[in-house]
């Protein structure tokens, strides 16, 4: 039977007990340089985990290696009791078109540009088993009103969208399929800022209504204050503060978290 997402919900039901993904001594280094090193943490359904940090400090690296886009040098991904670091490239492949999800800061990374909205939206609900064009175009129209893009629009080309309207759509390609965990890098990155309180609006609102749980990686404290229940702080590769999320900022106890917070480094 075609598994079609389009209502909203969290479909996964309430089976799993304990920690979707478990972080353990992630460790990653280019030569002599650390990317990240001893990371670990624990992420649970439904929860959004923020990481932050300046250019450099490793979150980008840590994010690639718990989504499966670099493998670490050392540690474990535990993702549903499975080490997804020594699963086979098919197995982890076939995790990232139906679980797991991956909002790139750029659209045009996470986009099929010359395939039209419906679809882009299509081509995930193919890759989890869809088969009824019907269905599968219905679906798409719904998911295309949901982020706020006409559905009417469903056959034009993402080049002939906004620079928002494309990071929807990447958006409802991505979820249309109902994943328990996504990964998003700078999700609301080089956009306007009136453009991104409407996006962030659109994720809150999303996140909250799958209940889905994800990875966040920002350089802006606003959107980790929006939408993450727990905040990481990296530097040099390593996490140096955590907890949650209005209680780091608003209370932070590292030195450097401190300078990120009063703004005066640029981050």
């Amino acid at each position: 039977m075609d598994r079609l997402v389009a209502s909203g919900g969290d479909i996964w039901g309430t089976e799993d007990q304990g920690p979707l993904l478990s972080v353990r001594g992630v460790t990653k280094r280019y030569g002599a340089r650390i990317g990240c090193a001893d990371v670990s943490f624990d992420l649970w359904p439904g929860e959004v985990m923020g990481i932050v940090g300046e250019s450099g400090s490793g979150k980008s690296t840590l994010l690639a290696c718990l989504s499966g886009q670099m493998a670490p040098d050392a540690g474990a991904v535990i993702y549903r009791g499975t080490d997804t670091v020594t699963m086979d490239e098919p197995a982890r492949r076939h995790l990232a078109r139906t679980e797991w999800a991956f909002v790139h800061q750029n659209p045009r990374d996470g986009l099929r540009m010359s395939v039209s909205a419906g679809g882009n939206v299509g081509e995930r609900l193919m890759a989890t088993g869809a088969r009824h064009y019907g269905r599968i175009r219905a679906t798409a129209s719904d998911w295309l009103g949901r982020v706020e893009i006409d559905p009417a629009r469903i056959d034009d080309r993402p080049r002939q969208f906004s620079g928002g309207m494309q990071q929807r759509l990447q958006i409802a390609r991505n979820l249309v399929s109902g994943p328990r965990l996504a990964f998003m890098d700078e999700p609301t990155g080089g956009l306007d800022v009136s453009v991104q309180a409407r996006l962030l609006d659109l994720l809150r609102g999303l996140v909250r209504d799958m209940g889905l749980s994800a990875v966040l990686v920002t350089h802006d404290l606003a959107v980790v204050r929006l939408l993450a229940d727990r905040l990481m702080v990296m530097k040099d590769g390593r996490v140096i503060e955590q907890g949650l999320t209005d209680q780091v900022l608003d209370d932070p106890q590292h030195g450097y978290t401190q300078l990120l917070v009063s703004s005066v480094l640029q981050v």
